[in-house]
């Protein structure tokens, strides 16, 4: 399938992406369109990068990406767990519009479930690129669905080197559940394999690129990565591996177990740019680096408060780096306000297509933003999160929270730890966000009593005393 664009909008992308001499209208795009290499870690908090902040370790790899090209200071996550930032990342819509993105996140009791998963009739983000002529892959974690209903070669990729469900041990690969199953599959065939998991993804991304960089055609490489998502395991820690019991391993981890396994992290990272120098692909390539969500208890998250599966800006804000050569300049730090369902119609419109009109985002192209054709501009986001009853607004400067019954009106700019509560010095403007995002709820889907969501409270984490859940 090849997809056709007007002669108006091909005059549009070829202001910025070379494309060399425009067709006639209805003819097929003629190019080297760009190879997008999309990696996503799994619970880094914003400021878990030494470029980013971080002072106890450092990230010279990703610091490199960073410093050759764009990293985003107002880059959030969609949700503040994983399953719904994914849905809205792969979907570039709000994640409650489906029914899997009310789950905060999938869980185990899932399985088997007809209903709990991103449909495969529905438009993603490999799928459209595949549909243009990109090879596409997702190497690591999947977590929008189990098999035999759902999975990734239902939703657009060609194949699958990975984890199906939200987490397994570094070293086993299981999820640890009585009825649990292998972790790792192969194009979703249960596999065996030896190492630790980080290693192990970063191996088959670089077998991935080998073959790529002798094609002639553009790719999608999704590497989504488990890591630094608990348990809490560097890649010595194989004895910690057998100690566990839970893979949620509240009674293990420290600051120097979860320094090692960003830093291991950063080297497969590492790894896998230089593949891409080497296969001399890096000067058509657009890589981006993100997180699916803000940091959990290990993380630095500085200077805002709050953490995983929370509304306030520690568990929404993420590192965001960009880099793709001669076009996005370097060394470039960008202000402007993004969020994780932009990136559908951003890498769409950089490879020369559109979303599926029939789903239009509810993300924005930010290519401007990256080519540094625009100054930054206000957006307006929304968030709902289940536990602990969470909503919250941002607009402008301006942010809307309510968590626990509690309501709170922030000028996340100037206040980015959210200390100064200004609903009473600023009635209006707190009333207005607090009736736009009961609107914006009006247009969604509704909460569903039996979706599962995650949150802390002070029998998790001593400094959650005073929080309630609705669990």
């Amino acid at each position: 399938m090849i997809t056709f664009v007007s002669r108006r909008r091909l005059l549009k992308l070829s202001s910025f992406m070379s494309l060399g001499s425009v067709l006639p209208a209805g003819r097929a795009v003629a190019q080297e369109r760009p190879n997008i290499v999309f990696i996503l870690a799994d619970d880094l908090g914003y400021a878990d990068l030494s470029i980013f902040g971080r002072d106890d370790y450092e990230t010279p790899h990703l610091d490199k990406l960073a410093r050759q090209g764009i990293r985003f200071t107002q880059a959030y996550a969609n949700s503040a767990v994983c399953s719904a930032t994914r849905t809205a990342l792969i979907t570039g819509r709000y994640q409650n519009r489906l029914r899997v993105g009310l789950e905060e996140p999938i869980a185990g009791n899932a399985k088997g479930s007809p209903v709990l998963g991103l449909p495969p009739d529905h438009p993603t983000l490999p799928s459209l690129l595949r549909g243009t002529g990109y090879n596409t892959t997702l190497v690591g974690k999947w977590h929008l669905g189990y098999p035999p209903h759902f999975g990734p070669l239902k939703s657009g990729y060609d194949h699958f080197f990975g984890i199906v469900g939200g987490a397994v041990d570094y070293f086993t690969h299981k999820d640890g559940a009585p009825n649990g199953d292998l972790g790792l599959y192969d194009d979703l065939i249960p596999v065996e394999r030896h190492g630790y998991l980080t290693n192990l993804l970063a191996d088959r991304a670089v077998a991935t690129i080998e073959p790529y960089a002798r094609s002639k055609h553009p790719f999608l490489l999704s590497l989504h990565f488990t890591a630094p998502h608990w348990p809490w395991e560097g890649p010595a820690d194989e004895d910690e591996s057998k100690r566990i019991r839970s893979l949620w391993d509240l009674d293990g981890g420290s600051q120097k177990t979860y320094g090692e396994m960003v830093r291991s992290l950063d080297d497969s990272i590492g790894r896998v740019l230089a593949a891409l120098d080497e296969g001399g692909l890096t000067n058509n390539t657009i890589v981006v680096f993100t997180s699916d969500n803000g940091g959990e208890r290990f993380s630095k998250t500085w200077p805002f408060t709050g953490m995983k599966e929370e509304l306030l800006e520690g568990g929404l804000r993420v590192p965001v780096i960009v880099r793709w050569p001669g076009r996005i300049a370097a060394d470039t730090v960008s202000e402007q306000p993004i969020i994780s369902m932009d990136w559908l119609p951003t890498l769409l419109e950089a490879a020369g297509t559109a979303p599926d009109p029939a789903f239009p985002p509810d993300g924005e192209s930010v290519l401007p933003a990256l080519l540094s054709q625009a100054k930054p501009h206000s957006r307006s986001f929304f968030w709902h999160y289940k536990a602990n009853d969470q909503d919250a607004h941002r607009s402008a400067n301006w942010k809307y929270l309510r968590i626990a019954g509690n309501e709170f009106l922030f000028d996340v700019v100037t206040d980015p730890r959210e200390r100064a509560n200004l609903k009473d010095r600023y009635p209006d403007v707190f009333l207005r966000l607090k009736e736009e995002v009961a609107a914006w709820k009006k247009t969604m889907l509704p909460t569903d009593p039996q979706s599962y969501s995650a949150g802390w409270t002070g029998h998790n984490l001593a400094d959650h005393y005073s929080s309630q859940s609705e669990q």
